[in-house]
């Protein structure tokens, strides 16, 4: 079992800058394909970026693609998600996932382990 804990979420103004981490335990999540996904109010989870094991390969969003960047430090256990220029419409509960089957996804039922996930508000 790998349990995830996200932090690092918070109240920004538009167009300023947080920092999401996600520290892994129970497992390394070395040769895990790891995700973040955000849920706003009364809507389905969204990807935001997915990362391979080695960190070589990220995928984006369209919507942050640009301002949102995810990254890993496999020796920590831990992923990242550096988020500038932030805007009202990135408002959203952020959750990491990980995942040991399959490929690198863009969909939430590809990943089998999830974290309970932090608030980001940005506010205009």
């Amino acid at each position: 079992q790998v349990q995830l804990v996200e932090s690092g979420g918070g109240l920004v103004q538009a167009g300023g800058s947080l920092r999401l981490s996600c520290a892994a335990s129970g497992r390394t999540i070395s040769r895990y394909y790891m995700a973040w996904f955000r849920q706003a109010p009364g809507k389905e989870h969204e990807f935001v970026a997915a990362i391979s094991w080695s960190g070589g390969s990220t995928y984006y969003a369209d919507s942050v693609k640009g301002r949102f960047t995810m990254s890993r430090d496999n020796a920590k256990n831990s992923v990242y998600l550096q988020m500038n220029s932030l805007k009202p419409e990135d408002t959203a509960v952020y959750s990491c996932a990980a995942s040991n089957r399959g490929n690198l996804g863009t969909y939430p039922w590809q990943y089998n382990y999830w974290g309970q996930g932090t608030q980001v508000t940005v506010s205009s």
